[in-house]
């Protein structure tokens, strides 16, 4: 199962999203044909089905009229028949014409014959002979030409069987004798009874079981129709719904219209369909008024157009998954080469195959083919390359750590020379000057040792204080060893710290200005800017005699920081030599250590200035 997900899966496999489409394709296509046709299908088969229930009321409103129409015929063939002898034949040879009427016509329930004043002089059943008729609906009418008509049977004749509602259709023909003279009415009343079963047996023969077929005569009550419906007046409302046949349109049969069928709701809340057919104008259901209308449920109509649409889908359905089926066996069989050329690959990937074997043929997949072989070769062509490069590089790369190796060790050594340096300026600037007052004093106090005894009091407290003043030195300069101000607050306020113990120390004036950017500087560089100052603020403390001392830190152009010292002392001359002394020696060291620029200008009693020119990086600009 999991293999088979896994070839199923469109993101692993191009004839699966391939087949996939191809389904999704084909049973949309089918999907919307059906609903397409389905639609189409659903909304004829109504139509036909309407145009057939207006042609089945037509027919049925045909064949009733007819029916009727033959009976009033035969009452013309009796009433013929009658008037040739009516002057002649006894009561019982009349009543034996009507008995054989009635027999050939067993749904007469009553046969009579009247004279002109509307006497009955014959019945079928012997009754009521001698009564007259002659007040009875279409009487008058019977005595000039046929009459039908619907009416309520006389209460003096006998009841009807399971007393069923006494109205009957009632046939009235002249009779005439040789002459042409009108000299009586035939009168015969056909059962309603007979009228429903009738009416029932082309229901069977015409309507199919759910539709029911409906007689209502001139003021709509059904006659004819369901128990539930019969004896009461027809009461419709039309139903906003499709019309299955255009309402504008009408179907003829023989003189017959037949109305386009409509959906209408009944009183119990019921919808039916109702097609509705009117009898053609001087037919005998015309003269009764009576009409024939067919209904069915709605739901019944719509369940054989639904059954259809269904079917249609199913298939629809069934058709667009077989073909999708088939797509997809077609599209994996399409995509097979591929299926192959990606499997090659992978195992060339993953180190199961040396090479590639180009598909046969011109078709998309072989270009890919030859052409992934092309770059596969140039690959592995380029993967010797590289391993050679490779070894080379792992070559250089010990030789440059072993390089490396050396270099560090050369720096670790000019590290330990550079703090060696350091202590040696150091106990240059501090222990050296102090050794030299000791040493100064010591030859003098000799010399008055020997020249001026009294004086040697007063030389030993001034020994006694370059002693002193030594071990302070000393102790300044072991500080300075420990902590770094210039680190934690910068080069400018270092430099005013240190210029203002000089100045209280010293008494010299002092003017000193920096500029916000060249005083936040304070890496290493720094430290040793301030060592460069502190060095040449000793030596106009010792040397120079000057009155005034001038210190200025500022921003150069282009980035690069200015320090410059000026005095108003005795001066030297800067371009002789002075060996032994190691001062402006170890000044020039600093400043070429950190890659700063010295510029020392004096001549005597015109006083000296020492600038340097720092580049201080783009850290600092």
């Amino acid at each position: 199962m999991p293999r088979l997900l896994y070839y199923l899966d469109p993101r692993r496999s191009l004839a699966s999203a391939l087949g996939w489409l191809v389904i999704a394709l084909f049973l949309v296509f089918a999907l919307v044909a059906a609903l397409w046709l389905g639609g189409m299908a659903r909304t004829s088969l109504l139509q036909q089905h309407g145009r057939q229930m207006a042609l089945s009321a037509d027919q049925l409103t045909a064949e009733l009229d007819q029916a009727l129409a033959s009976r009033l015929q035969s009452i013309r063939a009796a009433a013929a028949m009658l008037g040739i002898d009516l002057g002649y034949d006894t009561p019982r040879a009349r009543r034996a014409v009507l008995d054989e009427l009635q027999s050939a016509y067993p749904e007469f329930t009553w046969i009579g014959l009247a004279d002109a004043k509307g006497t009955v002089v014959a019945a079928s059943d012997g009754l009521i002979e001698g009564s007259s008729i002659a007040d009875r609906p279409g009487f008058a009418q019977g005595l000039k030409d046929s009459w039908i008509g619907d009416v309520a049977v006389d209460k003096k004749r006998p009841p009807l069987p399971d007393n069923e509602a006494r109205r009957s259709v009632d046939m009235m023909t002249p009779v005439q004798n040789p002459q042409g003279r009108v000299v009586g009415v035939l009168d015969a009343q056909l059962s309603l009874r007979w009228a429903r079963n009738y009416a029932q047996g082309l229901q069977t023969l015409h309507l199919h079981d759910a539709a029911q077929a409906l007689v209502l005569d001139r003021e709509g009550v059904v006659l004819i129709g369901p128990g539930a419906l019969q004896g009461r007046r027809w009461h419709s409302t039309p139903v906003n719904a499709t019309t299955l046949v255009d309402a504008t349109q009408t179907v003829t049969s023989d003189g017959a219209h037949s109305y386009a069928p409509a959906f209408e709701r009944l009183k119990d809340g019921q919808v039916v369909l109702v097609a509705r057919a009117e009898p053609q104008a001087g037919s005998a259901l015309h003269a009764l008024g009576w009409r024939v209308q067919i209904m069915e449920p709605a739901d019944q109509t719509y369940q054989r157009a639904d059954t259809l649409w269904l079917r249609i889908l199913w298939v629809s359905l069934g058709l667009g998954g077989t073909s999708a089926l088939l797509g997809v066996l077609i599209a994996r069989r399409l995509t097979r080469r591929l299926t192959d050329l990606t499997r090659a690959v992978q195992n060339m990937g993953r180190g199961k195959a040396q090479h590639v074997e180009v598909p046969s043929g011109i078709d998309e997949v072989a270009r890919v083919g030859a052409a992934f072989a092309e770059v596969l070769g140039a690959l592995q062509l380029e993967r010797g390359e590289l391993r050679t490069l490779s070894a080379e590089l792992e070559q250089r790369v010990a030789t440059r750590t072993r390089e490396v190796e050396r270099l560090a060790k050369e720096t670790r050594y000019a590290a330990v020379v550079r703090e060696r340096l350091k202590i040696a300026r150091d106990l240059h600037d501090t222990l050296a000057h102090s050794m030299m007052a000791m040493l100064t004093e010591v030859r003098l106090l000799k010399k008055l040792h020997v020249h001026d005894p009294a004086a040697l009091p007063d030389e030993l407290v001034h020994a006694e204080q370059a002693a002193h003043q030594g071990l302070k030195e000393a102790r300044a300069a072991i500080t300075q060893l420990r902590f770094n101000a210039v680190r934690d607050v910068g080069l400018g306020a270092a430099l005013a710290d240190a210029i203002k113990l000089f100045s209280e120390r010293t008494g010299l004036a002092v003017d000193y200005s920096s500029e916000p950017r060249a005083a936040s500087f304070a890496d290493e560089r720094a430290e040793t800017l301030f060592r460069i100052v502190e060095e040449a603020l000793r030596n106009v403390e010792r040397h120079a005699m000057a009155s005034l001392v001038r210190v200025s830190l500022r921003d150069a152009a282009d980035g690069r920081l200015e320090l410059s010292i000026e005095d108003d002392g005795v001066g030297f001359d800067s371009s002789a030599s002075h060996p032994g002394n190691y001062g402006l020696v170890g000044l020039r060291e600093q400043a070429q250590f950190i890659g700063a620029e010295l510029s020392i200008q004096s001549a005597p009693h015109a006083g000296t200035t020492l600038r340097l020119t720092l580049d201080m990086g783009p850290d600092m600009s």
